[in-house]
């Protein structure tokens, strides 16, 4: 059993029903953003499932480096600010920088570390000393047994607010695999478990100068997640993915979110009721 933490009006792990993560993979602007958070406020009070909003405003891992990247820092925050004091939701987004995260801590609830920098102490323990809320992305090249040392960082600041996230692992050149197994051994560290569902069917670099997916497994591997009992999912989602200006690919639509959710809620139910982890 992981444990349980509240973030805004969320509560995951414990054994509490699942959870979700979603929004755009980075602000676009502020009235998309906004009716993004709209809808899923919808979402979460008709199922009765705790949502926490994701979006980044620097993209600063980008495959070119003229990609879009989001509207900067001050911009950014400022408008998950308002997706914050307008929809209720606990908000999230990535830093890179330990310049950046004094004055992320400002505003974000969940303050997460890119999975490519997953590693970074100095980093790790910057954003652990702030007392907010900590996701780690587990790196595409770090075994799932290797968490508890970046754990151990976060713990040492005496942070025990710490999220585990899955997004897939290295497999060749511009792929990624799901190892389920990644998602029971995480659970060990004593933390809520995210699956990263979206990230989880990206082409690293699969277009060449930008990022492909594989939006049509983001289902199967969705459900296989909440048959495991995972804590949380975590989705990018879009109002037009095929228009995004960022993991379009690999991004869920808006429209069609309230029937995955409730097949993902009987699956998540069943996992919880049955499913003991120590076995």
């Amino acid at each position: 059993m992981t444990s349980e933490l509240t973030f805004g009006s969320c509560t995951l792990g414990g054994g509490r029903p699942l959870a979700l993560i979603a929004g755009p993979c980075v602000i676009e602007n502020e009235a998309a953003t906004l009716r993004i958070a709209a809808h899923l406020k919808g979402l979460a009070e008709d199922l009765g499932i705790g949502v926490i909003f994701k979006a980044s405003y620097d993209k600063a891992n980008r495959t070119s480096k003229d990609s879009f990247r989001g509207p900067g820092m001050d911009e950014g925050l400022a408008i998950l600010a308002r997706v914050k004091a307008e929809y209720g939701l606990a908000v999230l987004s990535d830093v890179h920088e330990t310049g950046q995260v004094e004055t992320a801590a400002e505003v974000l609830d969940i303050i997460q570390i890119p999975a490519f920098l997953c590693r970074q102490t100095d980093l790790l323990l910057a954003v652990a000393r702030t007392g907010r809320g900590v996701n780690v992305k587990k790196g595409q090249f770090l075994a799932p047994w290797d968490l508890r040392h970046i754990v151990a960082k976060i713990e040492g600041c005496g942070n025990r607010n710490i999220l585990l996230t899955e997004r897939g692992s290295s497999f060749g050149y511009n792929n990624l695999v799901v190892d389920m197994r990644s998602l029971v051994i995480m659970r060990e560290a004593g933390y809520p478990v995210v699956f990263d569902a979206t990230h989880s069917v990206q082409l690293p670099g699969g277009r060449g100068d930008s990022s492909g997916g594989e939006r049509r497994f983001v289902g199967p591997l969705s459900r296989a997640a909440a048959a495991v009992g995972v804590d949380a999912l975590f989705w990018e989602v879009h109002e037009n993915p095929d228009q995004a200006l960022c993991d379009g690919p690999n991004s869920l639509p808006l429209a069609g979110l309230r029937e995955r959710l409730q097949d993902l809620l009987v699956l998540d139910r069943i996992a919880k009721e049955k499913v003991r982890y120590d076995e």
